[in-house]
C-alpha cells in the first residue's frame, strides 16, 4: 500500500492539503460503503496504517442464543466457528474485505474523497491568508464587475474591492498590480471571503511599517493615525531611542522613504508629526504645517483653544476644514481655531503657551 502514501504525499506537497485530513476522509468513505451494503445498525471499526497506508475493515456482532438483526448480532453456533472461546454476550470481529463492497457504495465513498480533497484545498487556502488578516498582500486586477474591481490574488484566488473601499480618484487598467489592506478573512457556505480596502487608515500603518525598518523593529512607534483616503492622512510617531529622531526616520534622506509610500497610495499626501505625552503639544504639533501661538486644553472635555498667527488660520484649518479635522482625529480633541485677532475680540487671555487650562464654550469646534 506504499503507492496511497505516495500519493497522499504528493497531494500534500502539490495542494497543501494535509495527509492526515486525507486519511480520515478514506476511513469516513469505507464506514459510508460499509452503511450502504451492511445497513446503519451494523458495527464497523476502520483503521487506515499512517505509515504503511494498509487498511483494516472489521466488522463487530454480538453473540446471542436468537439472532434478530443479523446485522449487528450472530448466533453461537456461528461465532465459534470463527472463535471457539466466544460466549453469550459478548462480540465477535471478523474482517470484510473490500471487495465486498457494493458499486454504489464504492462511489459514495469515492464521492466523499474528493469532496475532502476540496474541502482540504479549500481550508489550505483559507489558513494561508486568515494569517493575512489585519495585514496588506498584493493583487492583480483581473476584470470590472460595474463598479466593483476582481482582484486575483494568487493563481487560484480571488477579492472583490468593492465601491466603498475604493478610493475615489483612483483609475486602475486589467493587469495594474494593487496593493490592499486586509480587513477580514471569513468562512462562508462556499468557502471563504477575503474583505479588502483601500480606504481603511491601517493600510497607512502598514504600508509605513513595511517601507521603515525603525518601526519594524520597534525603534520608531506609530502612536495614532487620521485619514481621509486619497487626500491626505496624519501620522503621530514617537521614538524609543533618544538618539533617533521618529519623524526624521519615517521621511528618509530627501523623503525617499515617504514617497514610496505616497506613491503606493497614488499621491495621497502624508504628514509626519512628533507624538507627545502633553496634549497641548501634541495639539500644536498635529496642526502642522501651520504655526501656532497658544494652545489651551481642557482634559475633562477633551476640548483644546487654538491661537494661530493672522495669517496661518485658513492654513491651520485646511480646505474645507481637513487640517484641523484631521489633526481632531489624531489627537482625539475637538479643536476650537482663532486668528490672533479674533482671539483678542473674544477676549481670550493667551500669550505664546500650551497649558492644559479651561477652555470656554463659544467656539466652532473641529472634531472626528
Amino acid at each position: 500500500m506504499s503507492e496511497i502514501i505516495d500519493a497522499l504525499n504528493q497531494l500534500e506537497k502539490e495542494k497543501n492539503i494535509s495527509k492526515e485530513v486525507i486519511m480520515d476522509a478514506i476511513e469516513k468513505s469505507l464506514a459510508s460503503a460499509c452503511e450502504k451494503d451492511f445497513g446503519k445498525d451494523a458495527i464497523i471499526d476502520i483503521s487506515m496504517d499512517r505509515v504503511t497506508g494498509n487498511i483494516s475493515v472489521f466488522q463487530k456482532k454480538l453473540v446471542v442464543e436468537e439472532v434478530a438483526n443479523d446485522v449487528c448480532e450472530i448466533s453461537l453456533y456461528q461465532a465459534q466457528a470463527m472463535k471457539p472461546t466466544a460466549s453469550l454476550g459478548e462480540y465477535v470481529s471478523f474482517e470484510v474485505k473490500s471487495k465486498e463492497f457494493g458499486r454504489i457504495a464504492a462511489q459514495k465513498a469515492r464521492s466523499i474523497i474528493v469532496q475532502a480533497i476540496k474541502e482540504g484545498e479549500r481550508n489550505a487556502i483559507y489558513d494561508r491568508f486568515a494569517c493575512k488578516e489585519r495585514d496588506i498582500i498584493t493583487g492583480v486586477v483581473q476584470r470590472f464587475v460595474g463598479n466593483n474591481i476582481n482582484i486575483s490574488i494568487d493563481e487560484k484566488t480571488e477579492t472583490i474591492l468593492s465601491e466603498n473601499e475604493q478610493v475615489k480618484g483612483e483609475r486602475y487598467n486589467i493587469g495594474d498590480r494593487i496593493k490592499l489592506y486586509v480587513v477580514e478573512v471569513k468562512k462562508n457556505t462556499k468557502g471563504f471571503k477575503i474583505l479588502v480596502s483601500r480606504t481603511h487608515p491601517e493600510l497607512v500603518k502598514r504600508l509605513f511599517e513595511k517601507e521603515i525598518t525603525e518601526i519594524a523593529d520597534g525603534t520608531v512607534e506609530i502612536m495614532s493615525i487620521s485619514r481621509e483616503a486619497g487626500s491626505r492622512s496624519k501620522l503621530a510617531v514617537k521614538s524609543n531611542d533618544p538618539n533617533v529622531d521618529p519623524v526624521g526616520a519615517c521621511v528618509g534622506l530627501a523623503g525617499n522613504r515617504v514617497n514610496n509610500i505616497v506613491e503606493d497610495l497614488k499621491g495621497e499626501k502624508i504628514d509626519i508629526i512628533n507624538w507627545s505625552e502633553d496634549p497641548a503639544v501634541y495639539i500644536k504639533n498635529a496642526l502642522s504645517p501651520s504655526d501656532v501661538i497658544s494652545v489651551k486644553v481642557d482634559v475633562e472635555t477633551k476640548s483644546a483653544r487654538v491661537v494661530v498667527p493672522e495669517n496661518q488660520l485658513s492654513l491651520a484649518i485646511g480646505k474645507e476644514g481637513q487640517n484641523a479635522r484631521l489633526a481632531a482625529r489624531l489627537t482625539g480633541y475637538k479643536i476650537d481655531i482663532k486668528s490672533e485677532s479674533q482671539a483678542r475680540a473674544l477676549g481670550y487671555d493667551f500669550e505664546e503657551d500650551y497649558s492644559n487650562e479651561d477652555a470656554e464654550e463659544d467656539y466652532d469646534e473641529y472634531d472626528e
